[in-house]
């Protein structure tokens, strides 16, 4: 993955960071200065880890896994909901239910709920029902679609989280901490770089700065994906080839094993023939 420019990352305002007073010292080496009061990343660091963010998040891409982002900020929300859902990875924009991953099997019986609504919608159930009824069971749905909507494909714990602001997702880096699940997170001079596994110091604020981080996270995965296809692709033609030699071999088993009752036809009348040979010879003297 290759790493982002300089000027893309001074252009986003991505070096802003907050006012000196409410800085968080485990920021330190990655703060180049302060002006007016407002303290300023260091962009040479933030690219070095950004690249180091995006080259092991194509990992997990290209092995197959899933990367849950989570960012419920009015300014990152909307861009990591346009973004992620082309990817198929799940995000979560509305709101961190406590427990989501700590709880996971809770919230999984709460989409199996969401699921059997939808089949009483379609098997004639809702017909049976009254309207109130019918009005208290879709008002549930909706509640549990806007919570839950972007992660009911979610079979399993993802195996990593991508995080916009850690500060106000602080419950979703305490359970991933919990539970050893890797961490990708945005952070500002107020937050705590070492409760990530991935921090990226980076303005958590700016739009443009999000969107910045958010695209270089995209394109690793896309561009793991589009590697993984490929290997199977390969895979596929390899085991392809190796059927054909396999067909190609028993072709040539098969053929020999016809051919070896002729073979031994052959043998067994070569003597006849021999003994027979000088008879004839004799015969062609006589008449001679």
């Amino acid at each position: 993955m290759a790493r982002v420019e300089f000027e893309r990352l001074l252009d986003a305002g991505v070096h802003f960071g907050h006012l000196r007073r409410k800085w968080n010292p485990n920021m330190a080496p990655y703060i180049f200065g302060e002006k007016k009061g407002i303290h300023i990343i260091d962009l040479n660091k933030t690219s070095a880890k950004l690249e180091e963010a995006a080259n092991a998040m194509k990992s997990i891409a290209r092995s197959g896994k899933k990367v849950l982002f989570v960012a419920t900020k009015k300014q990152a929300k909307d861009i990591v909901t346009g973004k992620v859902k082309e990817t198929g990875m799940p995000y979560v924009t509305e709101r961190w239910s406590g427990g989501m991953l700590t709880n996971f099997g809770t919230i999984r019986r709460t989409i199996k709920k969401m699921a059997t609504i939808d089949r009483m919608k379609t098997d004639g159930t809702f017909e049976n029902m009254s309207k109130r009824e019918r009005l208290q069971v879709s008002r549930q749905r909706e509640k549990m679609e806007k919570n839950l909507g972007s992660i009911a494909d979610l079979t399993r714990l993802p195996s990593a989280l991508f995080i916009v602001d850690i500060v106000k997702e602080h419950i979703a880096v305490a359970e991933a901490r919990k539970l050893n699940i890797p961490t990708f997170a945005m952070v500002d001079t107020n937050s705590d770089p070492t409760l990530v596994d991935f921090p990226i110091p980076a303005n958590d604020d700016a739009t443009k700065s999000i969107e910045l981080i958010v695209d270089t996270m995209i394109a690793a995965i896309n561009e793991g994906l589009e590697e993984r296809k490929n290997d199977k692709t390969a895979v596929d033609e390899g085991a392809e080839e190796e059927g054909e030699a396999t067909e190609a071999v028993e072709a040539t088993v098969e053929a020999a094993v016809e051919a070896a009752p002729v073979a031994a036809a052959i043998e067994e009348a070569a003597p006849a023939a021999e003994e027979a040979a000088p008879a004839v010879d004799s015969g062609s003297e006589e008449n001679a």
